[in-house]
């Protein structure tokens, strides 16, 4: 049997026409014209001897068989980028402070860090967790070459990175009652999660008392897994134990919150825009 070969410009196409919902939109994202698309993922589609996507004159949707390729094809891109990156990379290096908010993806944070330090054996990295109230001041020290933080820590201007809902966090096996008094397990003021949570509580009409209040998210994470209580995280610090509280609950709406690099402009530093570029590329390859 010949081997079949999947072509990597194919394989981002169908990507992004998946995460988009659109050949034009695809196009745009690879620099193809929509008809260039089409004829990629016609091709992906010959190759393989199978329909990737459902089509008709007002939607397009994966088959089964998109489904099962759009998982393998993240993967490929993200390898395919790594080796391309760790090859061509500039040769950037000294030392990257860093400071990061303790709720940014705090399960894969940590792997993208280590990948990080093998693609750059030269940069070294200092990396600080916090909540960004208190990583702010650092950076307007000096003593911080980048923050990644929520949008409403930082007045001034910034890059946003990704956007994720927030939702009503409870743990795994926590059950609550619509007539329950709501405990909450918030960090200190001024967290804008903790007024989000008790203005949006005091103007549903809800009672609710604070019954845990936590140093850091990894405090709350674990207090909410443990039962103690309610809280706001963003849906990526929704670790193993906890759940989106459920709709009967009928807890006030939230918003979408914006995570943000903050790095002075008017400073050159190869070592830090090498690793904006890296983590800008990471995630891509997530959605």
């Amino acid at each position: 049997m010949i081997p079949i070969d999947l072509d990597i410009d194919m394989l981002r196409c169908f990507s992004e026409v998946a995460k988009t919902g659109s050949f034009t939109k695809a196009g745009k994202a690879v620099g193809l014209t929509q008809s260039g698309v089409s004829v990629k993922i016609r091709r992906l589609e010959e190759r393989l001897d199978t329909q990737i996507f459902n089509r008709t004159s007002k939607s397009l949707s994966l088959t089964l068989e998109g489904e099962i390729l759009l998982d393998y094809a993240g993967r490929i891109l993200s390898v395919h980028n790594e080796a391309v990156s760790r090859l061509t990379k500039p040769k950037a290096s000294g030392t990257l402070r860093i400071g990061l908010i303790d709720y940014f993806l705090p399960e894969l944070l940590p792997k993208l860090l280590s990948r990080f330090r093998k693609q750059y054996p030269n940069i070294h990295l200092e990396v600080w967790t916090d909540v960004g109230i208190n990583l702010i001041p650092l950076f307007e020290k000096g003593e911080l070459d980048l923050v990644v933080t929520g949008k409403d820590a930082f007045q001034g201007n910034c890059r946003v990175l990704i956007q994720e809902p927030l939702v009503w966090a409870i743990g795994q096996d926590t059950e609550i009652s619509r007539h329950d008094v709501l405990h909450l397990v918030l960090l200190p003021p001024p967290c804008v999660f903790r007024m989000m949570a008790t203005e949006g509580l005091e103007k549903a009409n809800r009672k609710w008392e604070v019954r845990y209040t936590g140093s850091s998210i990894a405090n709350i994470q674990a207090a909410v897994q443990a039962g103690m209580g309610l809280s706001i995280l963003p849906a990526g610090a929704l670790t193993e134990g906890l759940r989106k509280a459920p709709s009967y609950l009928e807890l006030p709406e939230l918003p979408m919150y914006s995570i943000v690099f903050i790095k002075d402009e008017g400073k050159s530093n190869d070592a830090r825009d090498v690793f904006v570029s890296y983590l800008e590329a990471e995630l891509n390859s997530l959605n």
